[in-house]
């Protein structure tokens, strides 16, 4: 799987921010992708005191939920833990993985904002824009933005609102009774088709745990747990 080298990696916080700001303008909102045959996950891990680290896709087949592929791998990182700049963290490790993919997902869910983000351009929005795909941001917590609690039951959602009144995204509940997660449009998506993939995959999809060590990542597929597509086992 291809990707687009958009700007560089190597940069500072001022130019990071301005980077986003940037490439926000070229995140589209609208119906891309009607019928859904694959979907992947990608998510990434940190080690903690250290700058190693695991990154993990995993490509599922949208309707019988078989693995399609999944390819991780292990590397550095030189940028430190800024809230509002993972992609600049996690992205470059992110996109070694994508680039051993055979084949291309139609959507890409990712652990992280997509725009419900001070600067519009999230984890998921940036590699969106970077991959060229569908994505969505589904993350464990708000990064902006505010709300009211939605009903405790599995599928009830409230909008996420910016500070101009702006929906920004939406507060689901995957499940009942469990803490909401944050889900937005990454890129070529509409915040409905966001909310319905994520309420569909929310109870049945098995996600794709990539344990983190220091030698390897291997998997494990843990039924009915998903909160998102994957999840990277080692600490944030």
């Amino acid at each position: 799987m291809q990707y687009r080298e958009l700007h560089p990696w190597h940069v500072n916080v001022t130019a990071a921010q301005r980077i986003q700001q940037r490439l926000r303008h070229h995140i589209q909102v609208g119906a891309y992708v009607r019928d859904i045959r694959s979907i992947a996950g990608a998510d990434i891990a940190v080690a903690p005191a250290t700058s190693t680290t695991y990154a993990g896709v995993v490509v599922l087949d949208y309707a019988t939920l078989a693995v399609v592929e999944r390819k991780s791998i292990v590397s550095t990182t030189d940028f430190p833990y800024i809230p509002g700049l993972l992609s600049f963290r996690e992205a470059p490790a992110l996109l070694q993985v994508f680039a051993q993919l055979d084949s291309t997902p139609d959507v890409v869910v990712f652990d992280g904002q997509g725009m419900a983000h001070p600067r519009g351009l999230g984890i998921a929005s940036h590699m969106g824009l970077l991959l060229d795909v569908p994505a969505i941001g589904c993350a464990k917590s708000r990064l902006t933005g505010h709300y009211e609690e939605p009903p405790p039951t599995r599928g009830a959602h409230t909008p996420l609102y910016g500070g101009n009144g702006k929906v920004l995204g939406a507060v689901l509940r995957t499940k009942d009774r469990t803490k909401p997660v944050f889900v937005s449009v990454g890129h070529k998506m509409e915040l409905s088709q966001a909310l319905d993939s994520s309420v569909a995959l929310s109870s049945w999809l098995p996600y794709p745990r990539a344990h983190a060590t220091r030698r390897s990542v291997c998997w494990d597929y843990a039924p009915s747990a998903w909160s998102r597509c994957v999840r990277v086992s080692a600490p944030r």
